[in-house]
């Protein structure tokens, strides 16, 4: 049962990881003039959501490295993409960047070769969008393993309004953008994180209006997931338990 759950789940990341590579090595050429008209708003957030960053950084979905230039100088950033035609346009943003970047050409969903425990910000901006539900969890796990513990992470992300007129706006847009970008509105990133007992979300907010939608947490310590086991299971106090005394101290009586 096991091996065949994996197996599926493996089948859908291969299939999803091939198509979103073929859609992203065509488009890669004119991606930029592409997103013009979503970018001239994006630019405005990026500096917002990077430039408080430190540490070692991984960027999933580095795209064509429109983040790069917005890192401080404190940040040592690794950006990962599945596509080699938009790593190759990353790689020229790294001129502008006043930080150290290394790009490298991975699947979100499979790091392999990336240590565990290695960053201390984990960044995807309108990357699980274009992920299908199926594979998220996949992505998510891969998240949780390479970040130390307590290290953040901050998902932005596009969801279908609640308001009527602009979701109809949105339904009109819809099979455009799945067709350009692999992207789509009922994700159900959020979801998923909430169902990861590994991570905490701290904090939704949305950028604009109810359809941008930035996701910040952190990943669990130990004693975080400790805590919160024992307080789902109802204990309130963990009594405490007399030390053992110094047999050493006690005097010995010859007999």
């Amino acid at each position: 049962m096991t091996s065949s759950l994996k197996s599926n789940g493996e089948t859908n990341r291969d299939e999803a990881s091939r198509a979103l590579l073929e859609k992203y090595e065509f488009t890669s050429w004119f991606y930029d003039i592409l997103d013009y008209p979503w970018e001239r708003q994006y630019r405005h957030w990026r500096p917002l959501l990077l430039e408080d960053l430190g540490g070692k950084v991984l960027e999933a979905g580095v795209g064509t490295g429109r983040n790069l230039r917005h890192y401080p100088r404190e940040a040592h950033v690794t950006g990962i993409d599945l596509s080699p035609g938009m790593l190759s346009i990353a790689r020229r943003r790294t001129k502008q960047s006043v930080c150290d970047v290394t790009l490298l050409h991975h699947d979100a969903t499979r790091l392999s070769g990336v240590p565990a425990c290695q960053f201390d910000w984990y960044i995807a901006t309108f990357l699980y969008c274009v992920l299908p539900d199926a594979i998220q969890p996949l992505a998510l796990s891969e998240m949780v393993r390479v970040l130390k513990p307590g290290g953040r992470f901050r998902i932005l992300e596009i969801v279908y309004s609640k308001d009527p007129r602009r979701s109809r706006r949105q339904e009109r847009l819809a099979r455009l953008v799945e067709t350009l970008y692999g992207a789509r509105f009922d994700r159900h990133t959020l979801q998923h994180l909430r169902q990861n007992g590994e991570v905490e979300i701290s904090e939704t907010r949305f950028l604009k209006a109810d359809t941008y939608l930035l996701i910040e947490g952190y990943k669990k310590k130990p004693t975080d997931e400790f805590s919160s086991c024992v307080s789902r299971a109802g204990v309130t106090s963990i009594p405490q338990v007399p030390q053992q005394a110094d047999k050493s101290a006690i005097p010995q009586l010859d007999m």
